[in-house]
């Protein structure tokens, strides 16, 4: 048996003098107790370090003060910006945010969501569009509003923000072929649902305008970072020396790359075009700056809480609205013209 021991509410009225009744009522209605009996209940509870219990609180209403959110991962500086945006637009309301890694896993998404809403949140906020059949029943019958992020479709669940991943692609892809490349490649890695439209995006595009060629496309399940980057661009120029461009499924990989044509004293712009997506930090700060479709992550994360902020208040039933944050090309000098 557990020799540790929760401090409980009658504790709390123990060590004051009243019923657990009254401590109940005191910390649910403190304006209906007296200024001394509230100072002597906080000092109390201060010094038993007692904690409500989340779960009785639950079982006793229709919800906690809980928000969730899924993400697929912890160290992915993409879902940083995100969380940042998450727990600041927080800040200022009577919830706090439980988090949840799916680490790309569909079955690790639809474990999580059990355990969410077994829990009775007061709101959702998942990522992505691309839940598997499961989640997404859970979802559209979850007893609160659920708001999906990063992307945006014609069928939400409930209310969504994101933006176009594909166009994102094509816009960047377009961007390329304006400044005079004809031989354009692509570099992926993970290849999540997000990333097959990116390269969706870069190949229409490409094929539109006759430069499509599958030697110079190179992608990996593998998660992605700087080094893969490097690596990829590697078997990617040994197996298409004649490739002028690459785009990046994200910056991670747009920097590798970066770091491997200098190596090999290829020029960039000049023998080489390198662009990313997502345009984090380091794009600006790379030498050549490099190119990038920047998305407004933190924009991103604040709204999905205001909009469930404003949904849990007005009690509306599934809206459907979808926010559309759009992107930016930031053109830096990984890509002028030739």
């Amino acid at each position: 048996m557990s020799g540790f021991k929760r401090v409980t509410l009658a504790d709390v009225a123990s060590r004051v003098g009243v019923s657990a009744i009254t401590i109940s009522r005191a910390l649910r209605t403190p304006e209906k107790v007296s200024p001394q009996l509230r100072e002597e209940i906080a000092r109390a509870i201060d010094e038993l370090g007692y904690v409500p219990d989340r779960a009785a609180r639950a079982l006793a209403s229709s919800r906690t003060d809980v928000i969730g959110v899924l993400i697929p991962s912890v160290t992915n500086n993409v879902f940083s910006e995100v969380l940042l945006g998450i727990y600041t637009a927080v800040e200022n309301t009577p919830f706090d945010i439980q988090l949840g890694n799916t680490r790309y896993s569909s079955l690790k998404e639809e474990d999580l969501l059990k355990v969410f809403l077994s829990q009775k949140p007061a709101g959702l906020i998942v990522t992505g569009i691309d839940q598997s059949e499961t989640s997404r029943a859970l979802l559209k019958n979850a007893a609160c509003p659920v708001v999906q992020i990063m992307e945006i479709d014609e069928d939400p669940i409930d209310l969504m923000i994101g933006f176009s991943h594909y166009e994102g692609a094509r816009t960047a892809t377009a961007h390329l072929i304006e400044q005079g490349y004809r031989r354009p490649g692509f570099a992926g890695a993970r290849m999540d649902p997000r990333s097959q439209r990116r390269f969706r995006g870069f190949r229409d595009v490409a094929t539109e305008a006759g430069l499509y060629a599958e030697e110079r496309v190179i992608t990996t399940t593998a998660a992605s970072s700087v080094t893969l980057g490097a690596q990829l661009f590697a078997e990617l120029i040994e197996r298409a020396p004649d490739l002028d461009c690459v785009f990046c499924n994200n910056d991670d990989l747009a920097l590798g790359v970066l770091f491997e044509a200098q190596r090999r004293r290829i020029a960039v712009p000049g023998q080489l075009g390198i662009c990313g997506f997502n345009d984090l930090e380091m794009m600006a700060a790379a030498e050549p700056p490099i190119t990038s479709i920047r998305t407004f992550r933190h924009d991103m994360g604040r709204r999905a809480v205001e909009l469930l902020v404003d949904a849990i208040a007005q009690g509306r039933p599934r809206s459907g609205a979808v926010v559309d944050l759009g992107f930016e090309l930031r053109k830096r000098s990984s890509t002028r013209s030739r």
